[in-house]
């Protein structure tokens, strides 16, 4: 068989739990966040003044926190599940 066929028959990842399904909108909602602050960076600072880069720093802060949690979490349970999957057969 090839290799990639091979591939695509092997299971790449976990099944999503509520738990990551979870903090993966969460950090999902925390870059639309950080993009829409970026993107309208302007009027916000009009509307909130000195207050604005803080809560751009505070959403790129939790962002980048957020990431290091997701992917530490995704590639654990990933890691598990192809660990079990791959005993079973």
């Amino acid at each position: 068989m090839p290799l990639w066929l091979d591939l695509l028959r092997t299971p790449m990842a976990a099944p999503e739990t509520g738990s990551l399904r979870r903090l993966r909108l969460t950090w999902q909602g925390l870059c639309l966040a950080t993009a829409l602050a970026v993107g309208f960076f302007r009027p916000m600072r009009q509307a909130l003044g000195q207050r604005a880069p803080i809560l751009a720093a505070v959403l790129l802060l939790a962002t980048a926190i957020s990431t290091v949690i997701y992917v530490a979490r995704k590639q654990r349970a990933d890691k598990a599940y192809l660990e079990t999957s791959g005993s079973a057969e």
